[in-house]
């Protein structure tokens, strides 16, 4: 794993969630970009990008 990988990741994690709610096309474009940053990361480190729907993996 490198660092410059998993920072990608979580930077990318952390704009997806600021910007997923948000209804506004500036949002939706915003939590694109996080989860393209994200899966950039994780290719970057070996990983499989998620591809499931934002939100599917927490728990409820």
């Amino acid at each position: 794993m490198s660092i410059k990988g998993e920072m990608k990741e979580a930077a990318g994690y952390i704009k997806e969630e600021l910007n997923e709610h948000g209804k506004s096309p500036e949002a939706q474009r915003k939590a694109q970009e996080g989860r393209d940053l994200r899966n950039e990361g994780r290719i970057e480190d070996g990983k499989a990008p998620k591809t499931s729907e934002p939100g599917a993996d927490k728990p409820k």
